[in-house]
């Protein structure tokens, strides 16, 4: 009898201390995605992971997976869902599968710049737009930017004649195809680890991109020309699914989102400082050569992409879309 009242006091020592450091080990925290480390989505990825190693040791640890180590930019939201990741910083561009009203984030030459970008995201049509998809189990914890986007092209592109017939790689939206599709050109939806050698293989004529990703990735090594448009935004929704985000901890919570809040916020400098930087470094490679639009010749891409405006305004809503009007003001 006393045998087996040790042995019993044996296993439930056991199974307390096995749940005892269940719950002293540190929540890990995946955070993957498919750049590379130095462009803004990386350094903020990598300034999030240590100003929560910094804040929250011994309680939280953030494994940062840069370049599609994980997964590519095709399969990361699934893989968000199932819980095999848990902070992702997607393109805008791919929320398309979850809500029509990202889509806004698409429409060609609709922000004039970056400020403007700012207004309406920080606004009121901005902010509600984060919680737009959390019916799907994501919710959007707050933006990131990349920059404005480019043209870059096998051949000199200064008219919206120019691409017409030209193959460009998009992401995968409705929208951008529709922008193309509005000068005659051909859209081919790729994932982003595949453009370079579509590119330097002649498999596709161009792509749009910001100046940090057609630097990284070394585009303008394969790409005789680029066209300084401006014509769109490439930002990020850096997201978490509800059911891990709602599940964390009340008192790691908090902490998490003034991290991530900081992070944004040196990711968001960097974007703007290796925007210049960039296109520097480009153009002074002499790999590729930068077509600067005069006023008329950009007013006349604005007037031909302008109608994918109307035809994604019940997707993006009226409402939405005049408030992103008003943020150029």
């Amino acid at each position: 009898m006393l045998k087996l009242k040790t042995v019993l006091v044996v296993a439930v020592c056991a199974v307390l201390l096995s749940a005892a450091t269940v719950f002293a080990s540190p929540i890990v925290i995946k955070f993957s995605h498919v750049v590379a480390e130095d462009t803004p989505k990386g350094i903020m990825a990598n300034a999030f992971r240590d100003l929560v190693a910094e804040r929250l040791e011994g309680k939280v640890v953030v494994e940062v997976y840069p370049n599609s180590q994980l997964f590519g930019d095709g399969k990361e939201l699934e893989a968000l869902l199932l819980g095999d990741v848990h902070i992702l910083a997607p393109a805008l561009s791919k929320f398309q599968k979850y809500t029509p009203l990202l889509q806004i984030y698409d429409l060609p030459f609709l922000f004039k710049d970056m400020e403007a970008i700012d207004r309406f995201q920080q606004g009121p049509q901005g902010k509600a737009l984060l919680n737009s998809m959390k019916g799907k189990g994501i919710i959007g914890l707050d933006y990131l930017h990349n920059g404005m986007k480019q043209i870059s092209s096998n051949n000199p592109i200064r008219t919206p004649e120019d691409a017409k017939g030209r193959k460009f790689r998009i992401m995968t939206s409705d929208v951008l195809a529709a922008q193309f599709e509005a000068v005659g050109a051909m859209p081919m939806k790729k994932p982003f680890a595949e453009v370079f050698i579509l590119l330097q293989t002649k498999a596709i004529d161009g792509q749009e991109n910001s100046w940090s990703n057609i630097y990284s990735q070394k585009f303008f090594e394969v790409q005789p020309y680029i066209t300084e448009t401006n014509h769109g935004i490439l930002d990020y929704l850096v997201v978490s699914s509800t059911s891990f985000w709602d599940g964390l901890p009340a008192d790691i919570r908090p902490v998490l989102e003034e991290c991530l809040k900081e992070s944004i916020a040196i990711g968001n400098k960097a974007a703007a400082d290796k925007d210049m930087e960039d296109r520097q470094t480009i153009a002074d490679s002499k790999r590729t050569e930068i077509i600067t639009l005069t006023d008329a010749e950009r007013e006349a891409w604005v007037e031909a992409m302008k109608p994918v405006w109307k035809k994604f305004e019940d997707a993006v809503g009226k409402e939405n879309l005049e408030a992103a009007i008003a943020s150029n003001n």
